[in-house]
């Protein structure tokens, strides 16, 4: 693990290829994955997962760049970003939401100023250590009278001539 300075003299960590790190972790600043990580990942700033890195990990962070693959839950305050090469299978609750032609994404998300501002970092560590009940999907049903086998599509106006004429 090295820490870059950059010129607003804020420090991104960097996990490097090569590298393999299972836990939770805590960036006062911003992060760049490049190799394996599994666990959760909460920033203060942006966290990057790079072309290179493979990732089994929910993020809570301002802002999420992913240019490599990950399953997990993100909660970005500011934005999520899925680039080109991403391949994110999770939900997303995002402020904005930018998707790049030929990212792969299978999940839910929710996007908006309000949602985003709700999640907290608790939220993202619970869901961390507790796995999801199965979602349940119904069907619309389209129900007929029991004693009904066939629908009568006679107008109700040739009833009345019908039985006006006998």
């Amino acid at each position: 693990m090295t820490t870059k300075q950059t010129a607003d003299d804020n420090s991104i960590t960097v996990i490097g290829q090569g590298t393999t790190i299972k836990g939770e972790v805590d960036f006062d600043n911003g992060a760049r994955i490049l190799g394996v990580f599994e666990g959760a990942i909460r920033s203060k700033g942006e966290v990057q997962i790079g072309d290179t890195a493979k990732c089994k990990a929910d993020v809570d962070a301002e802002s999420v760049v992913i240019e490599g693959t990950i399953a997990g839950n993100i909660n970005a305050r500011d934005r999520l970003c899925l680039r080109e090469t991403a391949h994110f299978t999770g939900d997303i609750t995002a402020a904005k939401l930018h998707v790049d032609e030929g990212a792969s994404f299978v999940g839910h998300c929710r996007v908006g100023e309000n949602t985003a501002q709700n999640k907290t970092t608790h939220s993202i560590k619970a869901a961390a250590s507790t796995t999801a009940p199965a979602s349940v999907t119904t069907e619309p049903k389209i129900t007929t009278p029991a004693d009904q086998d066939e629908v009568d599509f006679k107008p109700p106006w040739k009833e009345k001539a019908e039985s006006g004429a006998a």
